[in-house]
C-alpha cells in the first residue's frame, strides 16, 4: 500500500498493491500496521456500505463532532465517485481548505478522511457501491452536516446533483450550523 498525503493535513489517498494471476486480482483492503506507519490509528469500530443505483447522487457533507469525531476510510467497490474532503479543525494549518479526489473501480484507491474533517461524494456512474471503515460508532448527538452548495467554500462539482435526500438538501451552510450548535 502506498499512502499519498493530500493537501488536507492527515488526509491520504491509499493506493493498493495488486497481485494478479490467471484467477484474477488480489489486493489487501486494510492493514493496521500500514496505517500506523503513517500515524493513522483507525481503531475500526464500524463498517458501512452505501449502494447508489443512480448517477449524480450526492451524499453529504457529513461529520461527527468530538468526543465522537471519526476517521473514515472510503473505497469504491463498483462505479465511481467524486469525493470532497473539508478540514474543519480550527487548529489545523489546512483549516477550511478542501480537496477533491476520484475513487473508482479502475483506480481501486481508498481515501482516508481524518477526524475533524467532513466529506461528501457525488456518484459519477450508475450502480456505485461505497464501503466505509469508521473509527467511531454513529453518535446521533455528535452528527453534523452542512450544505454541498455552501458559498463559503465555492465547491466545484463535476455535474449537477440529481438525487439527494431531503435531509442533505436542507442542511445549513457551515457557519450557520455552528451558530445553531452554539445556541442549543
Amino acid at each position: 500500500m502506498q499512502f499519498k498525503e493530500l493537501g488536507i493535513a492527515g488526509a491520504f489517498i491509499i493506493e493498493p498493491n495488486l497481485f494478479s494471476d490467471e484467477r484474477g486480482i488480489f489486493r489487501r483492503h486494510y492493514c493496521s500496521e500500514e496505517y500506523a506507519k503513517h500515524g493513522i490509528n483507525t481503531g475500526v469500530m464500524q463498517g458501512n456500505v452505501s449502494e447508489n443505483p443512480h448517477v449524480h447522487t450526492l451524499r453529504g457533507f457529513h461529520y461527527q463532532n468530538a468526543p465522537h469525531a471519526e476517521g473514515k476510510t472510503i473505497s469504491c467497490i463498483t462505479g465511481s465517485i467524486y469525493d470532497i474532503v473539508v478540514d474543519l479543525r480550527s487548529d489545523s494549518d489546512t483549516y477550511l481548505k478542501w480537496e477533491s479526489v476520484i475513487l473508482d473501480t479502475d483506480n481501486r484507491n481508498q481515501l482516508y478522511v481524518p477526524p475533524g474533517c467532513a466529506n461528501a461524494f457525488l456518484t459519477t456512474e450508475k450502480k456505485t457501491i461505497i464501503h466505509y471503515y469508521m473509527s467511531e460508532l454513529y453518535a446521533p448527538n455528535s452528527y453534523q452536516g452542512f450544505s454541498y452548495k455552501d458559498p463559503e467554500f465555492n465547491f466545484i462539482w463535476p455535474s449537477a446533483v440529481e438525487h439527494i435526500s431531503k435531509k442533505d438538501e436542507n442542511l445549513p451552510y457551515y457557519f450557520d450550523s455552528l451558530r445553531f450548535i452554539k445556541n442549543t
